[in-house]
């Protein structure tokens, strides 16, 4: 019996534990960490051998081959040990991609993936398909093919998870755009978070999709470096030669596979950096079939994502904003540039080597006051604390919202938009945003 050992039993990890008990592995999960309670249980049910707390050496270097975390970095001592004797890691999405021949609709990109992801599910969801919602949302991936099958899954993929794919194959990738992210993972080295995200294309054949924003310099600079057998779906926002996807005269419109198009003001997702997630989204629906009627309803009355431009409440006249996923510089900048009003920004939070000079200039001209947010903010006064605009140093969701509530005048917007990760101060971005949420409506 083959040996399986599985590092981190959070969703991932203890899907794929379930997996591999259901294939006719010796599984063994290890977690450094407390494990929660519901995956104790899972595994328990399951009669999974597990350990929190500790990694025990000799049972996880005696594994054939290693399933880990998307959380857990390659440097980490046992990744490490692992590599030097020989043994394989994959990721959770390439173990469960061994035992399916569903369709996999995949997303990456540095932002908007969480928003294209759930809004092709939606879709998906309105005309019938049996799809399951996966990756860095929904149930584990693995879970699902061992428990609950479906046709299709339409998966939201990291840089984390690309990394330690390596047969999986997308039969529709999407690739929303790159920008600086995570390269504290990657050696500061912005070509190897690159290289990350476009593992996204490959193992794909001609009869697979790619989709992609023809705008982006990056992806365009890379194309050219690839010999990509799918086929090709850019999109931009503006028609410009090669897009089948773009924004002309006030009109949405595909031209591929099957022509379609709708008023854009129908959209129910505003800002720029939502016409490409819905172009993306528009396309991979019509590129399944689903018929153009209910992807036109679909876009239209999709509710949008939690933690994502989230409005929250209106207090003495101040919109307060939950944009909590905003963990990098650029997305922080497509939240200002949607902002039709004056902007207290909340920024700050462990910093993962950001440059903030792409957002200074709306800064500038969108902020009335900052307040920063975080265990450590030197790096946020350095770069703003000469621009002219009041600033406020807060180290505790209660004195952030306290601060922001005094400084905002009415008719303006509050929006926390932090362009960090949440780990110095909070649990995780969800934590972060359900704090911020609960103190605004309690003002």
């Amino acid at each position: 019996m083959s040996k399986i050992a599985i590092l981190g039993a959070g969703e991932s990890g203890a899907g794929a534990a379930v997996l591999a008990k259901k294939q006719g592995f010796d599984v063994f999960v290890s977690d450094m960490s407390k494990i929660h309670d519901k995956y104790k249980k899972l595994l328990d049910d399951h009669q999974i051998e597990w350990e929190e707390g500790q990694h025990t050496e000799s049972r996880i270097l005696d594994a054939d081959e290693i399933v880990k975390s998307p959380g857990i970095p390659e440097t980490a001592p046992m990744v490490m040990k692992a590599k030097e004797r020989g043994i394989g890691i994959i990721s959770e999405i390439e173990f469960a991609g061994r035992y399916t021949t569903s369709k996999m609709i995949c997303i990456t990109g540095s932002n908007g993936k969480t928003t294209t992801t759930s809004l092709i599910y939606h879709i998906f969801k309105a005309a019938g398909y049996d799809a399951g919602l996966a990756g860095n949302i929904g149930n584990s991936l693995a879970l699902q093919v061992a428990e609950e099958p479906h046709e299709y899954y339409i998966i939201e993929l990291s840089s984390f998870q690309l990394d330690n794919m390596y047969d999986f194959r997308a039969d529709i990738a999407i690739l929303l755009n790159i920008t600086p992210d995570h390269l504290d993972r990657y050696d500061n080295c912005m070509q190897n978070y690159v290289d990350s995200k476009m593992r996204i294309i490959q193992n794909q054949t001609p009869q697979d999709a790619f989709i992609y924003w023809n705008d982006d310099p990056i992806i365009k600079r890379e194309l050219e470096k690839y010999d990509i057998k799918a086929i090709q779906y850019p999109f931009s926002e503006l028609k410009e030669k090669g897009s089948i996807g773009y924004i002309e005269a006030g009109q949405y419109t595909i031209e591929q596979p099957e022509p379609f198009n709708m008023e854009q003001e129908q959209l129910s997702l505003t800002g720029k950096h939502n016409i490409y997630n819905s172009l993306a989204a528009g396309i991979a629906t019509n590129i399944a079939g689903i018929k153009k009627d209910i992807i036109r309803k679909s876009l239209s009355d999709f509710p949008g994502v939690e933690h994502r431009l989230e409005k929250v409440c209106t207090v003495r006249g101040v919109h307060y904003v939950n944009d909590s996923k905003a963990t990098n510089v650029d997305a922080c900048w497509y939240a200002l540039e949607s902002m039709k009003t004056k902007v207290v920004l909340i920024i700050g939070g462990k910093d993962k080597g950001n440059d903030y000079e792409p957002i200074k200039p709306l800064v500038k001209e969108k902020c009335s006051a900052i307040v920063y947010l975080g265990v450590d903010n030197q790096k946020l006064h350095d770069n703003f604390d000469g621009m002219g605009i009041p600033i406020r140093d807060t180290h505790s969701m209660k004195d952030c919202v306290a601060a922001c509530y005094e400084l905002a005048q009415p008719g303006e917007t509050v929006l926390l938009s932090p362009c960090c990760a949440s780990f110095d101060l909070f649990k995780n971005m969800e934590d972060r945003g359900e704090q911020f949420k609960e103190l605004a409506r309690n003002l």
